[in-house]
């Protein structure tokens, strides 16, 4: 039991505790910890019987019929066969931390029209479809320099999908601030509007890359409005 000690007990998931097996391949590989980097000290044969006790993400503590107790990946312990000789299938842990994720942080690189911009948010997720999101923004000039922040409301249709496309609106504000140089021009603070398409991916783990395309309206006075287009490419981690 002392692979099973070796980590910390949060990581340890039961999984179909109790329940036997039967190997159907040539052989399964028993490691001493679940991670192909650990040695493998045992191999189970073709029609010898293993009983499962933890999950470990894609690992799986086995026990033999001798008694020897090991590590064996997914792959192999889907390769087996149930007591009443059906498939051996478990679900997706990956996937399911991605589809319950509730927070998310990232950081992108893009253009705010022809101009270099980089972008941080935070967003969280409070339905299967829907989240909020908060954003900060610097577009770094030739002639001016911009700050921007925005609230938006994100919709996401088909969530369980890995390359997943996504929809939002929100509203926040944009300060130009003019370079030092520049004589006459003043400092604009303005209400601004957007709306977003994009593509999120989700790399594995808890890392998302995401592509956003997003059109701002800028409402620099009573009767004048400015439109930006800004297009990013980032990474993000979920919670």
């Amino acid at each position: 039991m002392w692979a099973v000690a070796a980590l910390p007990s949060l990581w340890l998931v039961a999984a179909a505790a109790g329940e036997k097996v039967e190997v159907t391949d040539p052989f399964i590989e028993l490691h001493t910890g679940p991670g192909r980097g650990y040695p493998v000290f045992y191999v189970a044969g073709r029609h010898e019987w293993v009983e499962i006790e933890l999950r470990h993400t894609d690992w799986f503590l086995v026990r033999t019929e001798g008694g020897k107790e090991g590590w064996v990946n997914r792959q192999q312990i889907e390769a087996t066969l149930t007591q009443i000789g059906t498939k051996t299938s478990f679900r997706n842990v990956l996937l399911d931390d991605y589809l319950r994720r509730r927070l998310e942080f990232g950081a992108a690189w893009g253009h705010f029209k022809s101009e270099p911009m980089l972008k941080v948010w935070m967003g969280y997720k409070f339905a299967d479809t829907l989240a909020l999101e908060a954003t900060g923004g610097q577009v770094q000039g030739v002639f001016s320099g911009t700050d921007l922040w925005h609230v938006n409301l994100l919709a996401e249709p088909w969530p369980d999908w890995r390359l997943a496309p996504y929809f939002g609106v929100g509203v926040g504000r944009l300060v130009n601030f003019p370079n030092a140089s520049l004589v006459g021009v003043t400092t604009s603070n303005a209400r601004l509007a957007d709306a977003t398409v994009g593509l999120r991916y989700h790399l594995g783990d808890r890392f998302i890359a995401r592509l956003d395309y997003t059109q701002y309206l800028a409402y620099i006075a009573d009767n004048r409005t400015d439109q930006y287009r800004a297009v990013t490419i980032g990474l993000a981690f979920f919670f």
